[in-house]
């Protein structure tokens, strides 16, 4: 079978990975980021985001859950990525598979405040990505450079 030829056990290549949006917001040479509350990867801090529901744009889910995880108004500029992410378990059996849809937003109005998913969220120094400070979701360095490269 090709997906065993990939090293994905036939029970995993029946299920289909998960679309979700990302919303990067750059704001006077700070991003915004929250605090993750729950799995995977909770304690984490990464951009505000989440599933994609039926019928909704990417933009409109990224807005969507911005709002809801910081009531942060922004506007959608452009979809500018993607990343794989994938939740494994202790034996690294593959427990979920998440397309994260990177939206480059612009910052309306609103100060944040940790609603929703977030325990906690503020305006972070891009310049603070790269100190090891913070313990930041895998690839959100990356993509905030690569955001603010095109905000500017």
């Amino acid at each position: 079978m090709a997906a065993e030829k990939h090293g994905i056990e036939p029970a995993q290549a029946a299920r289909r990975p998960i679309v979700a949006t990302i919303a990067t917001v750059f704001k006077a040479g700070h991003v915004l980021l929250v605090r993750r509350a729950n799995p995977p990867e909770a304690g984490t801090w990464g951009f505000p985001g989440g599933k994609v529901e039926l019928g909704e744009s990417l933009e409109q889910a990224a807005l969507r859950e911005l709002f809801e995880e910081t009531g942060i108004d922004a506007t959608a500029r452009k979809v500018f990525t993607a990343v794989d992410a994938f939740d494994r378990d202790e034996t690294g059996a593959l427990r979920h598979h998440h397309v994260l849809v990177a939206v480059l937003c612009s910052w309306v109005a609103g100060e944040p405040v940790a609603g929703d998913d977030a325990l906690e969220v503020r305006w972070v120094p891009l310049h603070a990505l790269e100190t090891g400070d913070l313990d930041l979701s895998r690839d959100v360095a990356r993509l905030a450079r690569l955001g603010a490269d095109i905000a500017t």
